[in-house]
């Protein structure tokens, strides 16, 4: 069967074509992303062998085949060779084959990234709403910040060495920092500062930044992927976003040492953001080890002044979300006792961070 692989790749949907052995003979870029394998790995192999445990998956290609006839299915599990378990919908159609064969059209559309585009979007509204919040506060949060800087100045004069300095240089850059980030926020338009930047430098940045608080006893772990291009955004505001997931996580923890962070980068290709597809997307992963996140606050999260710490404030990780979306993205997250997960997706194309 010849398809055109142009317009199969350009295709959201993950589309497989399989002859009448059910043996792979095409699939496009979405199907690759879907079930986690490449393509040339997946050429000529029996569709049983896509999936860890292939029995329902299998008796329906050979019930379509058999009954020559259509199937769909809707919510059907499939279990990876990762061992990842998604949920997709799924539609059989015979399709003709070289000399008369037969052979099938799998159309899969994951219905956790369905419910998925939903919540982003949701969450994207909520956002607008949310940006006249900060506005406001911003006005409370500008005031002290001369006075925090002008307090860093005079201690700088007073130590009695230049191995402290190091410190006083810290608050007097974030204090700078924080004033450009809140002029920002109370302009007109909001501009924010384009340019490229590699987001390795800025979870360094930020890594430095949650050590100096802990007193060198919170670990952070690093798992980079090296190959990563740089993006187009805004570096004082992406620091701002990573910083406030960071310091939830310490803030969680009962004790600074008992804090352990991890931080993981990797490239997504074909990944939908909202109701955009896009080409490439940065992914960072921000995973503690603290006690998870209450039931009652999942759905609202993201949301302005929800928290659970009676001295928290409830904005980190809406102004986190809020920063990420203004460059195109989403962040997400995962919790259980143990082991907490913030995702942000970042898309690599240059054009996708709003300016104001």
């Amino acid at each position: 069967m010849q398809l055109n692989q142009d317009i199969l790749d350009n295709i959201s949907t993950g589309i497989l074509a399989l002859d009448e052995q059910l043996l792979v003979t095409e699939i496009n870029s979405s199907a690759q992303t879907l079930l986690e394998v490449s393509k040339s790995r997946a050429m000529g192999l029996h569709a049983s062998q896509l999936l860890l445990r292939s029995g329902d998956w299998l008796e329906h290609l050979e019930q379509t085949l058999r009954d020559n006839h259509p199937l769909s299915k809707r919510g059907m599990p499939l279990v990876l060779l990762t061992g990842q378990e998604i949920h997709v919908d799924m539609i059989l159609n015979l399709s003709p084959g070289a000399e008369g064969n037969r052979g099938l059209l799998v159309e899969l559309q994951p219905v956790d990234q369905l419910l998925r585009i939903s919540r982003e979007e949701g969450i994207m509204h909520a956002q607008e709403a949310f940006r006249a919040v900060i506005r406001g506060l911003a006005h409370e949060i500008k005031n002290p910040l001369g006075g925090l800087r002008g307090a860093a100045q005079l201690l700088a004069r007073e130590l009695p060495g230049d191995d402290l300095a190091e410190y006083t240089e810290v608050i007097i850059r974030e204090a700078d920092r924080l004033r450009d980030l809140v002029n920002r926020l109370l302009s007109p338009h909001h501009q924010m500062m384009i340019q490229d930047l590699n987001i390795h430098e800025v979870l360094e940045h930020v890594s430095k930044l949650i050590i100096a608080e802990s007193a060198n006893l919170t670990h952070i772990t690093r798992d980079y992927d090296p190959s990563l291009p740089e993006l187009r955004g805004d570096r004082s505001q992406l620091i701002q976003a990573v910083l406030n997931i960071m310091q939830n996580a310490f803030q969680a923890a009962a004790r600074p040492e008992d804090c352990q962070i991890s931080l993981r980068t990797r490239s997504q290709r074909q990944f939908t953001i909202g109701s955009v597809r896009h080409r490439l997307v940065c992914q960072v992963d921000i995973t503690d080890n603290g006690p998870g996140i209450a039931e009652e606050l999942r759905h609202t999260l993201f949301a302005p002044m929800v928290t659970d710490r009676p001295e928290g404030t409830g904005l980190g990780l809406s102004i986190a979300q809020s920063i990420v979306n203004r460059h195109g993205g989403v962040l997400e997250y995962v919790s259980e006792p143990g082991q907490t997960t913030f995702t942000l997706y970042l898309p690599m194309e240059s054009n996708n961070a709003r300016t104001s």
